[in-house]
């Protein structure tokens, strides 16, 4: 595993983008609405997976620096904090559409 410390890149090259995409829905937005929240869904996964992974290797002995499944495991709390922020300020929005009166 690669343990080098990366730089911060910009969200507009790690979300992805809609050019060629055909939307599903109607609504000019939707799909990069659904494209975030698909991509913190799999980076939640993504390093839940790696820190079960290195839990596993440290239980067996096969980790050789035990900072690294601390590392990942802090990785999968900021991941799972950031979606679950995403949710709360996209109910907050949904919130605040509805309380507009047409």
């Amino acid at each position: 595993m690669d343990s080098r410390i990366q730089g911060i890149a910009p969200l507009w090259n790690v979300f992805p983008s809609l050019e060629g995409k055909e939307s599903s829905s109607s609504l000019p937005g939707s799909a990069v609405f659904a494209d975030v929240f698909r991509t913190a869904i799999d980076n939640v996964r993504q390093t839940d997976d790696e820190k079960t992974k290195m839990q596993y290797l440290l239980s067996t002995g096969q980790l050789d620096n035990p900072a690294e499944l601390s590392l990942a495991s802090y990785k999968a709390d900021v991941a799972l904090d950031m979606l679950i922020q995403l949710r709360s300020k996209a109910l907050d929005a949904y919130s605040e559409l509805m309380r507009i009166s047409m």
